[in-house]
């Protein structure tokens, strides 16, 4: 004991060289830094970051931009359009006037092969968009409402699941065929034209995604509401007097956003396979408009003797489906929450 006594005699104030100063709280400046290097990155920007270090979408992300540069920037650089024919040049093989070749009406199958990519792109691109509405629209209101509404909304999706998709499309094909013939005839109009040159099968495809192709979305859209609509915040909004229409609009489905973009996104190369599909067999666009699958039906006459009017249109849908394939992969794995650290 007078250890200790005599050893805080010996200890000074002055010994320890302390100032007022040491005491101050941190300045405004000081805060902001500190603040500045705490880490902080929202949902998306953690999913760009994580999509950008998955090496394989990234490159299936850059095939995409080729392609989609090819079909809707390469028209500008070369010379006519898909129903442009070069008199004396039927029939040629690849080279440097004409990289692609000719057909035999001399028409230059490259810039046909740009058009038809076009097309197949616009078909999918719209085609998913039908789904993403219509989808995440019914799987909200079945998912938040519940119940029998629910029991009765699921039992309509199972019908329509059963339904054979091809088959309806070939169907509407033909029964539309006529009827859409006579408008576009009898019009002058500009809409008229268009649809002339979209032709009854493209049109009855977007019937059909409308009709068919959205049941996939749907469930998983009702999915997460049904999980959503148990949490707090909805709970909270429902007390403070929030519209059944406000939940879902503001709460839910902003909430639902990643499965939803992830679902588009695969969606888009279903489309494309379908409308390639259907161009294949001779029901899809109509001529002269041509698309991916349509070209590699018109060179089927001359498979032997000109094996590359197939290969190319070929290899190019190939490559775009497997790259909007593992693009979609790629943004599954960067928008799954559970993947976050």
């Amino acid at each position: 004991m007078d250890n200790i006594l005599s050893l805080n005699k010996k200890l000074k104030l002055e010994d320890f060289d302390l100032s007022s100063d040491d005491f101050e709280l941190a300045s405004d400046s000081q805060k902001e830094n500190f603040i500045s290097k705490a880490p902080s990155t929202s949902y998306f920007q953690d999913a760009k970051r994580r999509l950008k270090a998955n090496k394989v979408a990234m490159v299936s992300l850059g095939f995409l931009i080729i392609i989609f540069i090819f079909a809707f920037l390469g028209p500008l650089f070369v010379e006519g359009d898909y129903t442009t024919q070069f008199r004396g040049d039927e029939n040629l093989f690849p080279c440097l006037k004409y990289p692609f070749g000719t057909d035999k009406l001399g028409r230059n199958i490259m810039v046909r092969t740009m058009y038809g990519t076009r097309v197949s792109l616009i078909v999918g691109v719209f085609a998913s968009l039908i789904v993403l509405i219509i989808g995440t629209i019914y799987g909200s209101i079945s998912g938040y409402f519940g119940g029998k509404v629910d029991a009765v909304m699921m039992r309509i999706l199972d019908l329509i699941y059963s339904i054979p998709d091809v088959l309806v499309v070939i169907l509407l094909s033909i029964g539309i065929s006529q009827p859409l013939k006579s408008y576009v005839n009898s019009s002058t109009s500009e809409f008229a034209n268009k649809v002339g040159v979209l032709g009854p099968a493209l049109i009855s495809i977007f019937i059909a995604f409308a009709l068919l192709y959205w049941v996939g979305m749907a469930r998983i859209i009702r999915g997460q509401v049904l999980m959503l609509k148990k949490q707090e915040f909805v709970t909270a909004v429902e007390a403070l007097g929030g519209s059944k229409r406000r939940i879902i609009r503001r709460h839910l489905f902003p909430n639902c956003i990643g499965q939803v973009i992830v679902m588009t996104a695969m969606q888009i190369p279903s489309a494309i396979f379908l409308e390639s599909f259907l161009s294949f067999l001779g029901i899809g666009v109509s001529a002269p408009m041509t698309s991916l699958g349509a070209l590699a039906a018109d060179a089927l006459g001359g498979i032997y003797s000109y094996a590359y009017r197939l290969i190319i249109p070929s290899l190019i849908l190939s490559l775009m489906i497997l790259s909007l394939n593992l693009f979609a992969d790629g943004l599954r794995d960067a928008l799954d929450p559970r993947l976050k650290k």
